[in-house]
C-alpha cells in the first residue's frame, strides 16, 4: 500500500476500519449513509495489506484529529492550536488544525458552551432576538434552557419562535455575531451555511426550562403561531417519556387509557417502558394486556403510533389539569 501521505480520506477510513476490528466499524457504520457505506466497504475490500507503519500513522492522525476537536471544544481554534504545537511541533499542529476544519467543520460559538450562562445572558439578553436565536441554537439544551428563562417574559416567545423557524445562516452573518462577541469571548468562523434550529432544537429548549417559561412561551405561541405551537407540543412528550413519570402518575394515566390502546401502544417499545407500565398494573389486568399482545399478532406501524397519541394526549391533559408530576432534566421535578 502507498506512504500515508499519498492516501485519499477514503483510503484512510478504510484502514481505520480494519485497524478498529469489525465490532467497533460496525458501530460507526450506523452513523453514515448508504453510499458512503457502499464506497467504504468497496474500499476495504479491496485493501489487501496494511504495513505496521501505515497502520500506526493512520491511528495517530485520527487520534490528533479527535484531541484537537476536543481542545477547539474547550477554549476555541487559537487555544487548540497552542497545545498542539506544545505536543506535535507547529508544522504538524497546523496541519492537524487545517484538516480538521476542512473535514469536521467547526461548529461556531463552540467555546461559548464553556461560557457561564448567567455571564452569557448579560452579554446577549439586550441583542435582537434573532441574534440571541441564533447563539441559543448553538448551545446545548440545557444551557440555552437556562438563558432563555432569565430573558424577560416578552422576549421569551419571540426568541423560541425565531429558533423553531430558523433553517439556514449565512456565515456572513455568523461572522458579524462572532465579531460583536469577540471582544469579550472569542470567534470561531464556520465557511459554510450552517443549519441551526428548527422544531426539534427548541422542543429541546423548552424540555429543560422550568414550566412556568414554557406555559408562557407556549401560550404566547398558540395565540401568534398555533400551527407550529401544535407541532412543538407534539414533539415536547414522546410516548418512552412515560419513564419520566412516577408509578403513582402512571397508575393516574392508566386509568384513563383504554385496554386495547394500551397493548397496541406496547407493541413497539423496549422492554424497560413495557416492565414499568405492567409494574403498575395489576397482575390479573397485566397478564391479560400481555396475551392480547400475543395474540394480537402484526400490528401496523400507524396503528401503534395512533394508539401511542393518545396516550401522550392523556398525559398531556392531566399534566395541564396539574393531577403529575413530570419529572425533568437537571434534577428538578417540576409540577404540571
Amino acid at each position: 500500500m502507498a506512504a500515508t501521505e499519498e492516501l485519499g480520506g477514503l483510503q484512510k477510513a478504510a484502514v481505520l476500519m480494519i485497524a478498529l476490528g469489525p465490532e467497533k466499524s460496525s458501530m460507526v457504520f450506523k452513523h453514515l449513509k448508504e453510499d458512503e457505506i457502499e464506497e467504504l466497504t468497496l474500499e476495504i475490500a479491496n485493501t489487501k495489506s496494511i504495513s505496521p507503519q501505515i497502520k500506526e500513522n493512520v491511528l495517530d492522525e485520527f487520534y490528533n484529529i479527535c484531541l484537537a476537536q476536543q481542545y477547539i471544544a474547550e477554549g476555541g481554534i487559537g487555544y487548540a492550536k497552542e497545545l498542539l504545537e506544545k505536543a506535535l511541533g507547529v508544522d504538524a499542529a497546523q496541519n492537524v488544525i487545517t484538516k480538521l476544519t476542512v473535514s469536521l467543520q467547526v461548529r461556531p460559538f463552540e467555546f461559548v458552551r464553556k461560557t457561564d450562562p448567567s455571564q452569557l445572558l448579560n452579554f446577549i439578553q439586550e441583542e435582537h432576538p434573532q441574534t440571541i436565536a441564533m447563539i441559543l441554537s448553538y448551545l446545548p439544551a440545557a444551557q440555552s434552557g437556562m438563558i432563555i428563562s432569565a430573558l424577560p417574559l416578552e422576549k421569551q416567545p419571540d426568541v423560541a419562535k425565531r429558533i423553531a423557524l430558523m433553517d439556514r445562516t449565512s456565515p456572513d452573518v455568523i461572522r458579524e455575531v462572532e465579531r460583536v462577541l469577540e471582544r469579550k469571548l472569542s470567534s470561531l468562523v464556520n465557511q459554510d451555511y450552517t443549519i441551526v434550529g428548527g422544531v426539534d432544537e427548541v422542543v429541546s429548549i423548552l424540555n429543560a426550562v422550568d414550566r412556568s417559561t414554557e406555559k408562557h412561551i407556549m401560550e404566547s405561541l398558540e395565540i401568534e403561531e398555533p400551527e407550529l405551537a401544535d407541532e412543538i407540543r407534539k414533539k415536547m412528550f414522546v410516548f418512552e417519556d412515560i419513564l419520566l413519570l412516577d408509578d403513582r402518575a402512571i397508575q393516574r394515566v392508566l386509568r384513563e387509557v383504554d385496554n386495547n390502546d394500551l397493548g397496541i401502544a406496547l407493541k413497539s417499545t423496549n422492554e424497560e417502558v413495557q416492565n414499568v407500565i405492567f409494574k403498575n398494573l395489576s397482575k390479573r389486568l397485566a397478564a391479560m394486556i400481555q396475551e392480547d399482545m400475543e395474540f394480537m399478532g402484526p400490528v401496523r406501524m400507524k396503528d401503534v403510533e395512533e394508539a401511542q397519541q393518545k396516550i401522550v394526549n392523556t398525559i398531556r391533559r392531566l399534566e395541564e389539569a396539574g393531577e403529575i408530576i413530570i419529572s425533568r432534566g437537571g434534577g428538578d421535578d417540576i409540577v404540571v
